[in-house]
This record gives C-alpha cells, structure tokens and sequence, in this order.
C-alpha cells in the first residue's frame, strides 16, 4: 500500500498521539536498554549517516540539491484480456487468450515545494502509446476528484506509453487503429482511464517533500537497429559524433537515464523513472496473452528487487520504464532473418526474402528458438534494461547528479500540422501536410511484417500492385498540392483528408515539455527515430542552455525525450531517412519536414519553461473526442454456462501429486468468461503454498507475476461453455514446500447477474 498523508505534518502514533508525544509519554517510564533496541539506534544512525553523505556527494556545479514535492503511484489497468484485438501489429486475427503479466499506470509527480501551483504529472501505462481520448478522460477524471486535483490540467500532464503491442486495443480516439479491433470498446478504454486516474491519486497523496538525483548507464544488447540502410542515410559526420565503440557503434541509443525520488524526511527512495529506446515487440505476432512487454518486465523486476527489510526503500516502491527515441530500434537483437529454405538473412535494403516479399522476414530475439511467441525473449530484454538499472541506482549516492534549482515548469499545447509553416535555419520556409501514410507502411517491420506485395524503401514510384492504387483512391484520392508536399513518399493511404465516419488519424498534435531544475523533458507525440530524437535533444538542450532555465547559467541541462505520448501521431523521422521511405519514413504523417516543425515549436515554447514564467501559452485547436461517436462491432458476453453436470470453477484437469523446482505446473478449470469482471486491482489466479509450521495458506504468485500464466478457451459459443487453464511456470528460486492454485472468475447469466466463483486445485509439492 501506499503511504499516506504525505505533506500533511505528522502522522499519529498508534495511540493516535504524535510523535513528539509520544516521546514525552515515554520519557516518563523507566528506559531499558536491550541489544535489539541497540541495534535499531545503530541502524538508524547508519541510514542517517548514508543519507548525509548522499546529500554531500550531490553536487552538480557546487550547488546543493533543491527540494521539491514529491508523489508516485501505481495503479491497474489491465483490460478484456479476452476476445478483443491486440494493439499494435495492426492483425485482427491477434485476440487475446489470457493474461501472462497485469498491466499498470505509474505516476509520477513533481511540485515547486515554494510554488504548489507549478507541478506536473508524467503517467508511464503499460499501453502501446498515449492517446487523445485516453488523455481527455484522464483529465476529466482528475477534474472529477475535487478541488485539490485543480492543480492539474492540459498544461501539465503527460500521458506516455511504454509501446508495448501485446495489450488489448480498441481504446483509441481515431478511426485508422481502431478498423483492425472492429471498433472501440468502452470497458477496454475505461479500465486504462480509471486506473491512470488512480495512479495519479495515489501519487498525489504520497506528496512529500524530497530531492531528486539523474544518472545515466549503458545498455547492452536491448536493442538494435531494425532500419539500418535508412539510418546510414544520415549524414556521415553526424553519424561519426555517436560511434563510440564497435559495440556502440551509434545506430540507435544505449544510454539508459535514471531519475531517482528520495523523501527528505528520512532518505528512503520512493520510485525510479527511466528512458531507454527499445520496441515493444519482443512478444511477436503470434502471441495473444495479455503483458507489459519488455518495459513490464523490467519495471516489475525492479519493483520486486528490494528485501522487505531494505531500510532505503520506502513501501509503494514505483518504477517505470519509459520510452525513449524508440522509432528504428528493435529487442529482437539477433536481426532480421528470412523464415524459408534459403534461411539468409533479409534483403539489407527492403527487408525481402528470396520471394522479393517481406512475409517471410521475421526479427528474432535471444530466445527465439523456444516456441513460445517470444515469451523467453521477452523477459531476457527486460533483464538486460533491469540490470544497469539497478546497478546505476545502487551507485547513484556517489556518481549521481543532483536536479538543482527548486522551479518546475512545463507547458502543453495543440498544434495544427496540416498546414503549419516556418523557417528553417538557412532562413527558407517550409510546411507541414495533412498526415498521409505512404506505401512502405503497409510492408510493415521485421518485427511484424505487413501483407501482399508491399515492400519497405519504396519511395516515388512503389513496386506495389497498381491495384492498391485504385483501392486507395477509393477511401481518398490525394490531391496534387497534397502529392509534392508529401513527395518522394508515395501516398497509399490520404488518412488526414478523410473525415468520414469522423477523423481516421490526427492533424492536431501535442506539443509539451516538462522541466525540473535542470532536467528537461520532451514530450513526443510519436516514435522519434535515434537520429531524430538526437536532432530533437540537441536542439533543445541549446536553447535552453542559452535560456538558463534552471536559473544558473553554470548548470548543464539534462534533455530526454518520452513518449509516445498524449496521441499516436506514427513515426517522426529524419528528412534523410523520409527519402528512403522505409517503414519509418512512409509512417511520418506530416511530410519530410515532420521533424522540423517539432523542434521549431518546442523551441518556440521554450520561454515559458523559464522560472520567472507566470503564464501559459494558448492552447491552440482542440482535437476531437470521439468516444461518443466511435463505432463497434465488438459484441459483448451473452451468458456462461458450465456443462452439465459440472458447476464453475470445478477441476477438469488437477495438478499431479509432486513436481520438480522449474517445472511448468498447472491445472483445468470449468471456466466464465473473463469480461464479466477485469478483477482490477485483483487477480485471476493465485498459487498459495502452505505456511511452514502451520496449516495456513499463504498467497506466494498471482497474475502479476511473469511466472503464472492464465489461459482462457470458450468451448461453446452456442452453449456458453468455456475453460481455464493456469499455468505457473516455477521458477529456480521458487522453494520447496507444499503448493495450490486457486483460480477466481465470474460467470454471467442470461439475464445479466454476474456472480463471483473460486476453483483450487488438488495440493502438490515442490521437491
């Protein structure tokens, strides 16, 4: 649970004293010294001794760490992890089976201890990118919690998401993501709207005064460049400055920053905020179990790290691991292979097989051997993110710099890019276009590649079927104006022209950066490429050094970049990589100046970051909600029935009497439907194992944990009959003992009631 009261004064004692009263209560008695009570003073005296010298080693320039009000929270937003499309790789065969790992909102909150006013939110959700009507009804929901939750708004609260493509979908604000998932669902956006609110709850009631502290480590072997000709197109000389090593040889980012939040009242570290660029893709196409991909993985790693006895580490410990230029990278670090009898490596160019198609190419990750659609993969990339992580943490008292400068600003606003002009540096002028897709979207990636004929690099005139340019004419035929703008990206799809039913994809974006003390961050509404997000940190990280926004000229500032964020807005790529017209370059909705207009306006904004700033800037044109008017075709649960002569939650298939320590354990159930009842905050499954010494049973997995799988099959759709298969996959530390499973669920009648069951399994053991 989460602390509470926070910035509050002093909590009350058992008794419902404070604790100076209770001092003065226990002054009166007869003090009797004994070696535990011994040890607990030296321990004290050892932490307080730890934090001093952190708080010594803390300078960054000479100056002291400034104080701010800090808050971090987590919350459920698992949704129909059943029966919906997945969100990300865009197959509508891709429907969720089950849950292998919850997903969560962690919020992150920072206050100007002398100006309350001035704060902001960063949301990191286990979902494949912020979006629009998931960022409005975060807001109304906020708004909603009363007057001390005025502080939050537009201008300062970001809603990034890790990128991971195995969640479910159906939640987002425009037409385009939504074709693939039949629609929208209101319980799948509901349950990442109240759980991101909850989360920002949490956070802002843990409000106490603390310091921060930045580092930043190397990361090896997360990710890799899954673009690597459209990289090289990059000029040379700019490229030279990232080849660091034949190991770090610049194509994409190893650097892994940490932001770490310690509460002043007693040095205990409360959360950790990361970036680091890897895809969401480790889990493949195939997979249709609900997880939080990579970046779940490391963040529960993290979490769970600590001993319950670890004196520097506050309850409600929060990690989370953000996104960074994350566009070009892939976790699938062995590269891209072609999946046919020549078993070659895939076209460098266009990532084609034998066949000149890229069906055929798939990414492969560590594991990939193991046929189990990634999983294996999946957790060892979340490992390798862990692990300098933890490392850099554990070193932060000594080689960590101190966020110096007690403001905090930000500023958010809504930018129209279908037409928006401005100068480059040479002084020319250039535009932006309505947002369009070229042909090389279609191809897709070696990490889930597209269907038909289509092909990445395919600029000008594509090698596509002339078919598909009939077929794109049929939802909008682009105009000439819209073909040069867009030029050389061959227009398949004219999304931002078409506004029948209601808007396919964006043209208003979010423009929004955050600051504290010296640490500036960007808020990307789409997946900056490496380079790209390069140009982005280096231009900003300029003028706001020129500004002195943290209030001293002699202090550096830190720029990272996050997202996506707040709305999908696809890829942001180098005008040089746009020209290649690989998948990132045809998924850059608004022409080859995308990148462009984005530095432009962030650098435009820049002054309102500075500490003397007492206002904000206009809001620009609101985009739509469309929440109301979405359509669906996604039918909900009519009834459960158990088959006959069997009742819910009845074992089919038990677990056997013993098992070895790593051995895959599990048992069958007489299931319901899992829509019926998200169980937030809850679980599906549980193994419980025997106390030592006792006859209780006590709760050691549920399906949070990476370990416990829960499959669910319907049996008969006219019946209304279903299963439940959970699997727990122990572990090598897990211990001996006796152990259980026990699955919750809840089934619906056909006249709507939803009634709550259990099941256990048979008793085993672990040898």
């Amino acid at each position: 649970m989460m602390e509470q009261g926070g910035y509050r004064g002093a909590k009350a004692g058992p008794s419902g004293t404070t604790p100076l009263q209770g001092r003065n209560q226990s002054s009166r008695s007869t003090f009797k010294p004994s070696l535990a009570a011994l040890g607990k003073v030296v321990s004290t005296l050892v932490l307080a001794l730890v934090f001093y010298t952190a708080l010594r080693n803390w300078t960054h320039g000479g100056n002291r760490p400034s104080k701010y009000l800090l808050g971090v929270g987590k919350a459920d937003i698992t949704g129909p992890v059943v029966e919906i499309n997945m969100m990300g790789y865009a197959d509508p065969k891709q429907v969720g089976s089950g849950l292998r790992q919850r997903l969560y909102s962690r919020a992150f909150i920072v206050v100007d201890i002398n100006h309350p006013e001035d704060r902001f939110v960063y949301l990191v959700l286990d979902t494949q990118s912020g979006d629009t009507a998931i960022r409005y009804g975060i807001l109304d929901g906020v708004a909603s919690l009363g007057s001390d939750y005025s502080v939050y708004g537009q201008n300062n609260v970001a809603v990034t998401g890790t990128h991971s493509h195995s969640g479910p979908g159906a939640w987002l604000n425009y037409l385009l993501p939504q074709i693939t998932s039949r629609g929208f669902d209101r319980q799948s956006y509901r349950a990442i709207v109240d759980g991101a609110v909850l989360s920002i709850q949490r956070a802002h009631s843990s409000l106490q005064p603390g310091y921060l502290s930045v580092g930043s480590t190397k990361v090896v072997g997360a990710n890799i460049n899954r673009s690597l000709y459209g990289y090289l197109a990059n000029p040379e000389a700019e490229r030279k400055k990232y080849n660091a090593s034949a190991e770090d040889d610049g194509s994409v980012e190893k650097t892994l920053t940490l932001l770490r939040f310690q509460r002043a009242s007693d040095g205990k570290n409360t959360g950790v905020l990361t970036w680091f660029p890897t895809h969401g893709t480790s889990m493949l196409g195939n997979n249709t179990l609900i997880s939080g991909d990579n970046k779940g993985v490391a963040a529960d790693l993290f979490e769970k790290s600590f001993s319950k006895d670890d004196d520097t580490v506050a309850e409600g410990f929060v990690a989370g691991f953000s996104q960074a230029n994350v566009g070009d990278t892939s976790p699938n670090v062995l590269g891209a292979w072609c999946e046919d009898s020549t078993g070659q490596q895939c076209s460098f160019k266009n990532s084609t097989c034998s066949n000149g198609k890229s069906q055929d190419c798939h990414a492969r990750g560590p594991f990939f051997r193991k046929k189990d659609n990634g999983a294996a993969s999946c957790f060892e990339i979340g490992k390798r993110q862990y692990e300098p992580a933890r490392a850099l943490y554990d070193s932060l008292n000594t080689k960590g710099i101190a966020i110096v400068g007690s403001s905090v600003k930000s500023f958010h606003i809504f930018q129209d890019m279908s037409n928006f002009s401005f100068p480059l540096d040479n002084g020319s002028y250039v535009a932006t276009c309505p947002a369009a897709l070229g042909y090389s979207f279609a191809a897709g990636t070696s990490d889930g590649p597209g269907a038909f004929d289509f092909t990445q690099n395919d600029p000008k005139a594509p090698n596509a079927s002339p078919v598909w340019r009939v077929v794109s004419g049929f939802i909008k035929e682009p105009s000439e104006d819209q073909r040069r703008c867009h030029y050389p990206k061959p227009i398949l799809l004219d999304v931002g022209e078409v506004t029948s039913p209601y808007l396919w994809t964006p043209n208003v974006v979010d423009i929004q950066i955050l600051r504290v003390g010296q640490l500036v961050i960007i808020v990307s509404p789409g997946e900056a490429t490496t380079m790209s997000g390069r140009r982005w940190k280096e231009s900003v990280h300029n003028e706001a050094s020129s500004l002195a926004l943290s209030g001293s000229s002699s202090v550096e500032p830190i720029v990272v970049i996050g997202g996506p964020a707040n709305s999908y807005t696809h890829y942001i790529a180098t005008e040089e990589e746009y020209g290649i017209q690989r998948y990132e370059g045809a998924s850059t909705l608004y022409g080859p100046y995308t990148l462009n207009a984005y530095i432009n306006l962030t650098t435009t904004y820049l002054p309102y970051l500075r500490a003397s700033s007492n206002r904000n800037p206009a809001p620009g044109p609101l985009p739509p909600n469309n929440v109301n008017k979405s359509l669906s075709f996604i039918t909900g649960v009519v009834f459960d029935r158990p088959p006959l002569f069997k009742s819910f939650g009845e074992v089919k298939e038990d677990v056997r009497p013993s098992y070895r320590i790593g051995s895959e354990v599990s048992a069958t159930f007489v299931g319901a439907n899992p829509r019926n009842n998200l169980r937030l905050e809850q679980t599906f499954a549980a193994v419980e194992k025997m106390g030592e010494g006792t006859s209780r049973w006590e709760r050691v997995r549920d399906d949070s944990d990476w370990s416990l799988v829960y499959n669910w099959k319907r049996r008969s759709e006219v019946l209304g009959t279903s299963e439940v298969e959970v699997v727990w996959e122990s572990e090598e530390s897990a211990e001996m003992g006796k152990y259980r499973i026990r699955y919750f669920g809840d089934s619906k009648s056909a006249g709507g009631a939803i009634t709550a069951f259990e099941g256990v399994s048979g008793e085993f053991v672990l040898v």
